[in-house]
């Protein structure tokens, strides 16, 4: 049985941060084909989706699809304050390498 994915509360609190439950609207993770190495993230405020999985806290939600699930399986999304900038950070195990930029990924 695959794990679900993971929120951290650095990721929730950002997300309380910017108001996005107040908007309605939840972080949306998602998987697609592309990017330097064959997958990419998808990243965005979005509203949530009748198959969607939601992953709950501190008030807020993350919101990954059905077809993106097997892709993000153990994985932890988290938010990061660095010198080149904020954003939201995937430690996904399923990767077997993953670009400079952090967005890009093979399997």
């Amino acid at each position: 049985m695959n794990l679900p994915p993971k929120v951290t509360p650095r990721a929730f609190a950002h997300l309380a941060e910017i108001g996005a439950g107040e908007q309605g609207q939840a972080l949306r993770v998602a998987v697609e084909g592309g990017g330097c190495s064959g997958f990419q993230y998808d990243i965005r405020l979005d509203a949530p989706a009748e198959d969607d999985l939601i992953l709950e806290g501190d008030g807020q939600r993350v919101v990954v699809d059905s077809v993106s699930l097997p892709f993000l399986a153990g994985a932890t999304i988290d938010f990061a304050e660095e010198l080149i900038g904020a954003r939201f950070v995937i430690d996904n195990p399923n990767a077997s390498s993953s670009c400079g930029c952090g967005t890009s990924f093979s399997i």
